[in-house]
Protein backbone atom coordinates (compact mmCIF):
# COMPACT_ATOMS: atom_id res chain seq x y z
CA UNK A 1 0.00 0.00 0.00
CA UNK A 2 3.01 2.41 0.77
CA UNK A 3 4.47 1.54 -2.35
CA UNK A 4 1.50 2.46 -4.07
CA UNK A 5 0.69 5.81 -2.53
CA UNK A 6 4.46 6.59 -3.26
CA UNK A 7 4.41 5.78 -7.18
CA UNK A 8 0.94 8.04 -7.11
CA UNK A 9 2.49 10.83 -4.93
CA UNK A 10 5.69 10.78 -7.06
CA UNK A 11 3.05 10.89 -10.15
CA UNK A 12 1.55 14.09 -9.31
CA UNK A 13 4.74 15.72 -8.24
CA UNK A 14 5.72 14.87 -12.16
CA UNK A 15 2.73 16.16 -13.49
CA UNK A 16 2.47 19.58 -11.63
CA UNK A 17 6.22 19.98 -12.78
CA UNK A 18 5.17 19.45 -16.24
CA UNK A 19 2.40 21.99 -15.87
CA UNK A 20 4.62 24.66 -14.37
CA UNK A 21 7.44 24.14 -17.23
CA UNK A 22 4.45 24.56 -20.26
CA UNK A 23 3.39 27.51 -19.17
CA UNK A 24 6.49 28.90 -18.73
CA UNK A 25 8.54 27.66 -21.70
CA UNK A 26 5.05 27.84 -24.41
CA UNK A 27 5.46 25.65 -27.49
CA UNK A 28 5.26 28.51 -29.59
CA UNK A 29 8.45 29.99 -28.26
CA UNK A 30 7.31 33.26 -26.54
CA UNK A 31 9.26 32.57 -23.57
CA UNK A 32 12.14 31.87 -25.18
CA UNK A 33 11.99 35.37 -27.23
CA UNK A 34 11.58 37.22 -24.11
CA UNK A 35 14.68 35.79 -22.74
CA UNK A 36 16.88 36.13 -25.76
CA UNK A 37 15.89 39.89 -26.36
CA UNK A 38 15.76 41.08 -22.54
CA UNK A 39 17.96 44.13 -21.85
CA UNK A 40 21.20 44.01 -20.65
CA UNK A 41 21.62 45.74 -16.71
CA UNK A 42 22.44 49.08 -16.97
CA UNK A 43 22.63 51.77 -14.53
CA UNK A 44 22.83 54.65 -17.31
CA UNK A 45 19.69 56.80 -16.42
CA UNK A 46 18.55 60.07 -19.15
CA UNK A 47 16.15 62.56 -18.39
CA UNK A 48 13.98 64.12 -20.89
CA UNK A 49 12.02 67.58 -20.91
CA UNK A 50 9.04 67.37 -23.89
CA UNK A 51 8.18 70.02 -26.31
CA UNK A 52 4.82 72.08 -27.02
CA UNK A 53 1.91 69.75 -27.06
CA UNK A 54 3.83 67.04 -24.75
CA UNK A 55 3.05 63.52 -25.16
CA UNK A 56 0.05 62.05 -27.05
CA UNK A 57 0.79 64.67 -30.21
CA UNK A 58 0.85 61.68 -32.36
CA UNK A 59 4.26 63.41 -33.82
CA UNK A 60 7.55 64.63 -32.68
CA UNK A 61 7.41 64.21 -28.86
CA UNK A 62 5.73 60.86 -29.31
CA UNK A 63 9.08 60.23 -31.63
CA UNK A 64 11.54 61.26 -28.86
CA UNK A 65 9.54 58.76 -26.24
CA UNK A 66 10.17 55.83 -28.93
CA UNK A 67 13.56 56.56 -28.91
CA UNK A 68 13.57 56.34 -24.92
CA UNK A 69 11.56 53.31 -24.81
CA UNK A 70 13.81 51.30 -27.81
CA UNK A 71 16.91 52.35 -25.49
CA UNK A 72 15.18 50.73 -22.39
CA UNK A 73 14.54 47.84 -24.36
CA UNK A 74 17.64 46.96 -25.65
CA UNK A 75 20.28 48.89 -23.48
CA UNK A 76 18.53 48.50 -20.73
CA UNK A 77 18.40 52.33 -19.14
CA UNK A 78 15.66 54.10 -17.22
CA UNK A 79 14.45 57.61 -17.39
CA UNK A 80 12.59 60.64 -16.56
CA UNK A 81 10.13 62.80 -18.12
CA UNK A 82 9.00 66.17 -17.93
CA UNK A 83 6.22 67.61 -20.01
CA UNK A 84 5.88 71.60 -19.72
CA UNK A 85 2.70 73.59 -20.18
CA UNK A 86 5.13 76.21 -21.41
CA UNK A 87 8.20 74.53 -22.69
CA UNK A 88 9.97 78.19 -23.19
CA UNK A 89 8.84 79.30 -19.41
CA UNK A 90 9.38 76.14 -17.38
CA UNK A 91 12.39 74.80 -19.50
CA UNK A 92 15.15 76.27 -17.90
CA UNK A 93 14.11 75.50 -14.30
CA UNK A 94 13.67 71.61 -14.77
CA UNK A 95 16.61 71.43 -16.66
CA UNK A 96 18.50 72.94 -14.02
CA UNK A 97 16.93 70.53 -11.23
CA UNK A 98 17.83 67.62 -13.54
CA UNK A 99 20.88 68.65 -14.05
CA UNK A 100 21.59 69.78 -9.87
CA UNK A 101 20.71 66.11 -9.10
CA UNK A 102 23.94 64.89 -10.72
CA UNK A 103 22.04 61.39 -11.42
CA UNK A 104 21.41 61.27 -15.18
CA UNK A 105 24.38 60.06 -18.29
CA UNK A 106 22.24 62.18 -20.25
CA UNK A 107 19.43 65.24 -20.55
CA UNK A 108 17.55 65.72 -23.83
CA UNK A 109 15.79 68.91 -24.56
CA UNK A 110 12.89 68.48 -26.65
CA UNK A 111 12.63 71.47 -29.45
CA UNK A 112 14.31 74.38 -30.78
CA UNK A 113 12.40 76.48 -28.48
CA UNK A 114 14.26 75.38 -25.52
CA UNK A 115 17.59 76.39 -27.19
CA UNK A 116 18.83 79.53 -25.07
CA UNK A 117 17.34 78.26 -21.97
CA UNK A 118 19.90 74.91 -22.26
CA UNK A 119 22.97 77.33 -23.20
CA UNK A 120 22.20 78.63 -19.95
CA UNK A 121 21.71 75.33 -18.34
CA UNK A 122 25.15 73.58 -20.14
CA UNK A 123 27.67 76.26 -18.84
CA UNK A 124 26.78 76.37 -15.67
CA UNK A 125 27.04 72.32 -15.69
CA UNK A 126 30.02 71.70 -18.37
CA UNK A 127 30.46 68.31 -16.71
CA UNK A 128 27.07 66.72 -17.53
CA UNK A 129 26.34 65.87 -20.96
CA UNK A 130 22.95 67.26 -22.95
CA UNK A 131 21.47 66.81 -26.23
CA UNK A 132 19.20 68.86 -28.08
CA UNK A 133 16.50 68.02 -30.61
CA UNK A 134 15.93 70.57 -33.49
CA UNK A 135 18.73 73.04 -32.77
CA UNK A 136 22.38 73.40 -33.55
CA UNK A 137 24.87 74.48 -30.89
CA UNK A 138 28.24 74.72 -31.83
CA UNK A 139 31.28 75.34 -29.08
CA UNK A 140 29.46 73.79 -26.41
CA UNK A 141 31.38 70.42 -25.76
CA UNK A 142 28.80 69.06 -23.58
CA UNK A 143 26.10 69.57 -26.04
CA UNK A 144 25.48 67.34 -28.88
CA UNK A 145 22.76 68.55 -31.36
CA UNK A 146 20.47 66.75 -33.38
CA UNK A 147 19.30 68.19 -36.10
CA UNK A 148 17.73 66.67 -39.14
CA UNK A 149 17.54 67.35 -43.20
CA UNK A 150 13.36 68.01 -43.05
CA UNK A 151 13.88 69.93 -46.39
CA UNK A 152 14.32 66.95 -47.67
CA UNK A 153 11.54 64.71 -46.54
CA UNK A 154 9.30 67.60 -47.95
CA UNK A 155 10.26 67.52 -51.07
CA UNK A 156 9.08 64.10 -51.23
CA UNK A 157 5.93 64.77 -49.85
CA UNK A 158 5.34 68.05 -52.21
CA UNK A 159 5.99 65.71 -55.02
CA UNK A 160 3.37 63.50 -54.10
CA UNK A 161 1.19 66.56 -53.68
CA UNK A 162 1.52 66.88 -56.99
CA UNK A 163 0.76 63.93 -58.44
CA UNK A 164 -2.30 63.60 -56.54
CA UNK A 165 -3.51 66.97 -56.80
CA UNK A 166 -6.29 67.42 -59.26
CA UNK A 167 -6.83 70.67 -58.82
CA UNK A 168 -3.21 71.79 -58.99
CA UNK A 169 -3.60 73.94 -55.75
CA UNK A 170 -2.30 72.40 -53.06
CA UNK A 171 -1.80 73.89 -49.33
CA UNK A 172 0.66 73.57 -46.18
CA UNK A 173 -0.01 74.48 -42.67
CA UNK A 174 2.56 74.95 -40.38
CA UNK A 175 2.77 75.47 -36.51
CA UNK A 176 4.86 78.84 -35.68
CA UNK A 177 7.00 80.97 -38.53
CA UNK A 178 10.43 79.80 -37.91
CA UNK A 179 13.23 79.14 -39.51
CA UNK A 180 12.89 75.16 -38.68
CA UNK A 181 9.30 75.01 -39.77
CA UNK A 182 10.10 77.13 -42.83
CA UNK A 183 12.40 74.37 -43.99
CA UNK A 184 9.32 72.02 -43.93
CA UNK A 185 7.59 74.69 -46.30
CA UNK A 186 10.49 75.26 -48.28
CA UNK A 187 11.33 72.18 -49.25
CA UNK A 188 7.69 70.93 -49.98
CA UNK A 189 7.23 74.02 -52.53
CA UNK A 190 9.95 72.89 -54.50
CA UNK A 191 9.19 69.09 -54.29
CA UNK A 192 5.92 70.04 -55.86
CA UNK A 193 7.52 71.90 -58.44
CA UNK A 194 9.49 69.59 -59.25
CA UNK A 195 6.79 67.31 -60.88
CA UNK A 196 4.41 70.72 -61.93
CA UNK A 197 6.38 73.49 -62.49
CA UNK A 198 2.94 75.72 -62.19
CA UNK A 199 1.36 74.28 -59.00
CA UNK A 200 -0.16 76.47 -56.79
CA UNK A 201 1.00 75.97 -53.03
CA UNK A 202 -1.00 78.22 -50.71
CA UNK A 203 0.75 78.44 -47.08
CA UNK A 204 -0.13 79.15 -43.79
CA UNK A 205 0.75 79.25 -40.19
CA UNK A 206 -1.75 78.46 -36.78
CA UNK A 207 0.89 80.83 -35.16
CA UNK A 208 -0.43 82.51 -31.74
CA UNK A 209 0.90 81.63 -28.46
CA UNK A 210 -0.14 77.66 -28.72
CA UNK A 211 1.36 77.47 -32.23
CA UNK A 212 1.77 73.78 -32.04
CA UNK A 213 -1.39 72.26 -29.90
CA UNK A 214 -4.28 74.69 -31.14
CA UNK A 215 -5.92 72.24 -33.58
CA UNK A 216 -8.96 74.30 -33.78
CA UNK A 217 -7.27 76.93 -35.24
CA UNK A 218 -5.41 74.66 -37.38
CA UNK A 219 -8.57 73.42 -38.99
CA UNK A 220 -9.97 77.10 -39.40
CA UNK A 221 -6.93 77.86 -41.42
CA UNK A 222 -6.94 74.54 -43.47
CA UNK A 223 -10.87 74.83 -44.05
CA UNK A 224 -9.72 78.53 -45.78
CA UNK A 225 -6.93 76.75 -47.76
CA UNK A 226 -9.54 74.35 -48.85
CA UNK A 227 -12.10 76.90 -50.25
CA UNK A 228 -9.22 78.04 -52.55
CA UNK A 229 -8.93 75.06 -54.26
CA UNK A 230 -6.15 73.09 -52.45
CA UNK A 231 -6.60 69.25 -52.42
CA UNK A 232 -3.97 67.91 -50.43
CA UNK A 233 -2.69 69.80 -47.15
CA UNK A 234 1.13 68.94 -45.47
CA UNK A 235 0.99 69.97 -42.26
CA UNK A 236 4.14 71.13 -39.71
CA UNK A 237 2.30 72.00 -37.06
CA UNK A 238 2.47 68.96 -34.55
CA UNK A 239 -0.36 68.30 -32.46
CA UNK A 240 -2.10 71.28 -34.96
CA UNK A 241 -2.06 69.11 -37.26
CA UNK A 242 -5.00 67.27 -36.07
CA UNK A 243 -7.17 69.99 -36.92
CA UNK A 244 -5.76 69.52 -40.81
CA UNK A 245 -6.94 66.13 -40.80
CA UNK A 246 -10.25 66.96 -39.28
CA UNK A 247 -10.73 69.48 -41.64
CA UNK A 248 -9.15 67.04 -44.61
CA UNK A 249 -11.45 64.09 -43.47
CA UNK A 250 -14.52 66.57 -43.70
CA UNK A 251 -13.94 68.28 -46.68
CA UNK A 252 -13.31 64.99 -48.83
CA UNK A 253 -9.63 66.43 -49.60
CA UNK A 254 -6.11 64.33 -49.00
CA UNK A 255 -3.51 65.51 -46.17
CA UNK A 256 -0.01 64.72 -45.44
CA UNK A 257 1.36 63.46 -41.88
CA UNK A 258 4.46 65.02 -40.13
CA UNK A 259 7.69 63.49 -38.13
CA UNK A 260 5.35 60.36 -37.45
CA UNK A 261 3.69 57.53 -38.94
CA UNK A 262 -0.13 59.52 -38.56
CA UNK A 263 -1.36 57.68 -41.75
CA UNK A 264 -3.79 55.85 -38.98
CA UNK A 265 -5.25 59.01 -37.61
CA UNK A 266 -7.46 59.28 -40.96
CA UNK A 267 -6.81 55.85 -42.64
CA UNK A 268 -7.50 57.16 -46.66
CA UNK A 269 -7.58 60.19 -46.30
CA UNK A 270 -3.47 60.97 -44.88
CA UNK A 271 -1.35 59.96 -48.26
CA UNK A 272 1.42 59.59 -45.90
CA UNK A 273 3.53 61.17 -43.75
CA UNK A 274 6.98 62.84 -43.59
CA UNK A 275 8.84 60.61 -41.18
CA UNK A 276 11.71 62.50 -39.41
CA UNK A 277 13.27 59.64 -37.28
CA UNK A 278 13.45 61.52 -33.97
CA UNK A 279 13.23 57.95 -32.48
CA UNK A 280 16.44 57.16 -34.30
CA UNK A 281 18.19 60.07 -33.32
CA UNK A 282 17.44 59.83 -29.64
CA UNK A 283 18.50 55.96 -29.43
CA UNK A 284 21.66 56.56 -31.25
CA UNK A 285 22.96 59.10 -28.54
CA UNK A 286 21.85 57.66 -25.92
CA UNK A 287 23.53 54.55 -27.17
CA UNK A 288 27.21 56.70 -27.85
CA UNK A 289 26.43 58.05 -24.11
CA UNK A 290 26.36 54.68 -23.03
CA UNK A 291 29.74 53.44 -24.80
CA UNK A 292 31.51 56.67 -24.07
CA UNK A 293 31.64 58.18 -27.54
CA UNK A 294 29.14 61.26 -26.74
CA UNK A 295 30.57 64.53 -28.95
CA UNK A 296 29.43 67.62 -28.01
CA UNK A 297 28.82 68.21 -31.76
CA UNK A 298 25.99 68.39 -34.67
CA UNK A 299 24.48 65.12 -35.71
CA UNK A 300 22.74 65.68 -38.98
CA UNK A 301 19.99 63.30 -40.14
CA UNK A 302 18.79 63.39 -44.05
CA UNK A 303 17.77 61.38 -46.62
CA UNK A 304 21.33 59.69 -46.80
CA UNK A 305 21.19 58.95 -43.26
CA UNK A 306 17.71 57.40 -42.96
CA UNK A 307 16.87 60.46 -40.93
CA UNK A 308 13.70 61.77 -43.00
CA UNK A 309 11.35 60.18 -45.61
CA UNK A 310 7.86 58.40 -45.75
CA UNK A 311 5.85 56.03 -44.83
CA UNK A 312 5.04 52.77 -46.54
CA UNK A 313 1.52 54.14 -47.91
CA UNK A 314 -0.18 51.27 -45.73
CA UNK A 315 -4.16 52.71 -46.16
CA UNK A 316 -3.21 54.41 -50.00
CA UNK A 317 -1.07 52.72 -51.72
CA UNK A 318 -3.78 51.84 -54.45
CA UNK A 319 -4.95 55.17 -54.41
CA UNK A 320 -1.52 56.72 -55.24
CA UNK A 321 -0.37 53.96 -57.76
CA UNK A 322 2.37 52.29 -58.04
CA UNK A 323 3.65 54.49 -60.85
CA UNK A 324 3.44 56.89 -58.71
CA UNK A 325 5.00 55.04 -56.08
CA UNK A 326 8.05 54.01 -58.18
CA UNK A 327 8.91 57.93 -59.08
CA UNK A 328 9.30 59.09 -55.46
CA UNK A 329 11.24 55.94 -54.96
CA UNK A 330 13.55 57.19 -57.63
CA UNK A 331 13.11 61.30 -56.41
CA UNK A 332 14.30 59.68 -53.13
CA UNK A 333 17.26 57.85 -54.38
CA UNK A 334 18.37 61.11 -56.22
CA UNK A 335 18.11 63.39 -53.05
CA UNK A 336 19.96 60.50 -51.43
CA UNK A 337 22.76 60.61 -54.37
CA UNK A 338 23.09 64.31 -54.70
CA UNK A 339 21.18 64.58 -57.67
CA UNK A 340 18.84 66.45 -56.41
CA UNK A 341 20.00 69.75 -54.41
CA UNK A 342 16.97 71.21 -52.28
CA UNK A 343 17.47 74.67 -50.55
CA UNK A 344 16.67 75.03 -46.59
CA UNK A 345 15.86 78.24 -46.63
CA UNK A 346 13.60 80.88 -48.76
Amino acid sequence: MKKILLVLTLSLLFLVSCGKKTEEAPADGTAETKTETAAPASDMKVAIVYSTGGLGDDSFNDAAKRGLEEAKAKLGITYDEYEPKDPSAEAENQLRTYAESGQYSLIIATGFSMKDALLIVAKEFPDQKFAIIDERIEGQPNVASLSFKEHEGSFLAGALAAMMSKSDVIGYVGGAESPLIQKFEVGYVQGAKYVKPDIKVIVVYVGGTNAFNDPTSAKARTEAIISQGADVIYHAAGASGKGVFQAAKEKGVYAIGVDSNQDGLAEGIILTSMLKRVDTAVFNIINETKDDKFEGKIYEYGMKEGGVGLTDFKFTREKIGEENIKKLEEIQKKIADGEIEIKSTR
